[in-house]
């Protein structure tokens, strides 16, 4: 099992932060430092830039996501604000801009039905807003569980359940009950921040990455604590000692059971189940983004390392993995088994 580069996307004049594929897989989202977000298609198999959204909002757009319709695209930024574009046609028109977050808004998630959206941000605060165009998206709750800066948030595959990370090192899931969303469970495991989490596509499994250079691997098994509250999410494996740097990205594997981390010290990492049911390391992508563009491992210093942002595999097409990075530029590359 391996990873082949297959295209290389320039464009963005500063970091490339984050990735999303469109549901059918024909388009790609990427957003960064430059405050644009670019919109990609391959034809002939060469991949374009065929729409570059911009003057929405003043400061880096952290990350932006397809709405599982493929119609809109939510994109948060620094400047503590969440706009949402509409496609029409080959054409991007902002419908709204959603104001309330106090500071740097950093993730954004569509539920799996289309009907919430949620956002956090460095004000410690994760917000649920009604999606629905008509209504101007707005918001129905503002949750507070979390003691820091919150980083990352993303709904359950089937089922509109919540999850956010966070400065605090602990991870909450957050469910509604009678109109009401509240955080049902805390998961703590992590030693320092927790940059960012990825379920498997029937929502059994989850995996956290962290600050702490590892890589949690979570169950849904229903059970109780060891102070006797009850729990929905177990630890199932820590993959420790893997990683040299901060984890900043992973994600689950749409069809099979491994998952792509993305990394500080400038590497994407696979990981496979093995028949005994344990996760192991079955390849690592070195000099993934920054080392590309130097002519020599040895030429790599702690200053030109740079960090892997966000990995993502697309849907549609299983074994295709998009990476960004510091090197201002989005890879693509294929899974080879």
């Amino acid at each position: 099992m391996h990873l082949e580069e297959i295209a290389v996307l320039p464009g963005h004049a500063e970091c490339v932060w984050h990735a999303s594929w469109s549901p059918d897989g024909s388009l790609l989202a990427t957003c960064g430092s430059d405050k644009t977000i670019r919109i990609w298609a391959c034809a002939r198999d060469r991949w374009d830039c065929v729409a570059t959204l911009e003057d929405a909002q003043n400061r880096t757009i952290r990350a932006c996501e397809w709405s599982p319709n493929g119609q809109f695209i939510a994109s948060v930024s620094f400047d503590a604000t969440t706009v949402i574009w509409e496609r029409r046609g080959e054409l991007y028109e902002v419908v709204a801009s959603l104001e309330g977050h106090e500071s740097e808004v950093k993730s954004v998630s569509w539920s799996p039905s289309g009907s919430f959206l949620a956002t956090c941000s460095r004000d410690k605060s994760v917000w649920i807003w009604e999606a629905d165009p008509d209504t101007d998206f707005e918001c129905i709750s503002v949750l507070h569980a979390h003691s820091q800066d919150v980083k990352f948030v993303m709904w359950h595959p089937t089922e509109d359940l919540l999850f956010s990370t966070s400065y605090d090192d602990t991870i909450c899931v957050w469910a509604e009950n009678d109109d009401d969303w509240f955080c049902k469970e805390t998961l703590k495991g992590h030693a320092s921040t927790v940059w960012g989490l990825a379920l498997r596509a029937d929502g059994r499994f989850m995996a956290s990455c962290s600050d702490d250079t590892n890589v949690l691997l979570w169950q849904h098994q229903p059970g109780t604590s060891a102070d006797g509250r009850p729990t929905e999410w177990q630890p199932l494996q820590a993959l420790e000692g893997l990683h040299e740097r901060s984890v900043f990205s992973v994600d689950w594997h749409p069809t099979k059971n491994c998952i792509a981390t993305g990394c500080g010290d400038d590497s994407i990492r696979i990981f496979a189940e093995t028949p005994t049911g344990q996760f192991e390391l079955a390849f690592r992508q070195a000099n993934a983004h920054a080392g590309c563009l130097l002519g020599s491992r040895a030429e790599l210093t702690a200053h030109n390392v740079g960090d892997v942002n966000c990995v993502r595999w697309c849907k549609r097409h299983p074994d295709l993995l998009v990476s960004t990075g510091d090197d201002c530029v989005a890879r693509l590359w294929r899974l080879v088994a």
